[in-house]
């Protein structure tokens, strides 16, 4: 944004306002991973306020891969178009994706204002059934029908939706009124056509989260640094260990040959997940037909491979670099943090989150509620006692 010194306008001085980054592995590398695409956003803690925005993906080994970042005002509609608009211009590229994201509204205003770039048939737009679930117990203070209401979307077939869904209309008809304001297919899996690849939620944005917790205080320079170095050790570990399964002769990745061994495979999971199941495989063998043809490309460790083939340049001596012409950028003096001391969080906790989910703090001493050990009027008693001649 441009920066004034009072009424006028200053040339050489821009405020940040957002940033958007990627890495070139990051982009690179979505191509080999599946095509689903997990979006969510986290509060950050340092001198200034704002919002880290974070997408990831998916190998077929079931590791989580970072695609983009940015670094925002707050989960407001500009942001949020800010971001989607630059990940899928610069990064998800390709058509048929799938996106997962929680209800908020902003999200769903950006996605709506796209111009079709995340709307059918570009892109599927669903949501994260745990947010679901949240903001039914929240309508109707019912937490005996939250598990219910989880049931039904993770239903992989039409039969078991119906089942689930007519259950919880026999509860009341204003759950499946409340229900039925969201389409199915941004919640159901049976009715998702294969988009969501058996992801239900979006806890692998949730995991780097808590990966980058620690660099929710930093600077923005020192917070890119963070995603880099990370990254580079995240890329190297999983490098070495998709090379040590080829070289031991595997083929697919340990995602199927553990389904395989385990052989709990259910109907739907060719449809859900593109790996067969116990059917599949009947059938294959009475008509002698190779079952490794219904299992998709995304699951061979070659494809897995090919996601950390490539390596992250080092940074080098910024000595070294190429001179900067442009504009000094400062922060946004409106975002600083007036206030002292340890940082409010400004987070909005919900049933989701296990602190509300924990027992009240017992005494160990006395085995009251309400304090600890440290507080306990018995241990302030025996302390005196103690040192009393």
């Amino acid at each position: 944004m441009p920066a004034y010194q009072g009424d006028d306008l200053v040339g050489d001085i821009r405020v940040l306002h957002r940033v958007f980054w990627s890495y070139y592995l990051c982009i690179r590398v979505f191509r080999h991973c599946k095509p689903i695409v997990q979006v969510d956003g986290t509060h950050l803690y340092g001198k200034y306020k704002g919002c880290l925005l974070v997408a990831v993906s998916q190998d077929g080994n079931n590791n989580i891969v970072p695609i983009a970042f940015a670094i925002v005002e707050g989960e407001t509609f500009e942001a949020w178009h800010f971001f989607l608009s630059n990940l899928r211009q610069h990064v998800v590229t390709r058509d048929g994706v799938g996106l997962i994201s929680d209800r908020h509204e902003s999200i769903n205003a950006a996605v709506e204002r796209s111009n079709g770039a995340w709307s059918p048939p570009r892109a599927f737009h669903m949501f994260c059934i745990r947010h679901i679930e949240s903001n039914f117990l929240r309508k109707f203070k019912a937490p005996h029908l939250q598990k219910l209401v989880v049931n039904i979307g993770y239903s992989r077939t039409v039969r078991e939706y119906e089942v689930r869904y007519q259950r919880l209309r026999d509860r009341g008809e204003a759950y499946t009124n409340w229900l039925n304001r969201i389409p199915r297919e941004q919640y159901a899996l049976a009715f998702d056509v294969g988009y969501r690849w058996g992801h239900m939620t979006t806890n692998l944005v949730e995991c780097i989260n808590s990966v980058l917790n620690g660099a929710h205080n930093l600077p923005i320079t020192a917070l890119v640094k963070a995603t880099f170095y990370r990254l580079n050790e995240l890329f190297t570990r999983k490098r070495a260990k998709a090379e040590a399964r080829i070289n031991a002769g595997h083929v697919f990745s340990e995602i199927v040959t553990s389904k395989l061994h385990a052989n709990q495979l259910a109907l739907g999971n060719i449809q859900v997940d593109r790996i067969p199941c116990r059917h599949v495989f009947a059938c294959c063998a009475n008509q002698r037909l190779d079952w490794r043809l219904y299992v998709h490309d995304v699951y061979k460790m070659d494809q897995v491979r090919r996601v950390y083939r490539a390596r992250f340049r080092p940074l080098g001596n910024p000595t070294t670099w190429p001179a900067y012409n442009g504009p000094q950028f400062i922060p946004n003096p409106y975002l600083q943090r007036v206030e002292k001391g340890h940082p409010r969080m400004t987070r909005f906790l919900s049933e989701m989150d296990t602190r509300m989910l924990r027992c009240p703090r017992q005494c160990t001493l006395c085995g009251a509620e309400g304090h600890s050990r440290s507080r306990c009027r018995r241990s302030v008693g025996s302390n005196t006692n103690r040192d009393a001649p």
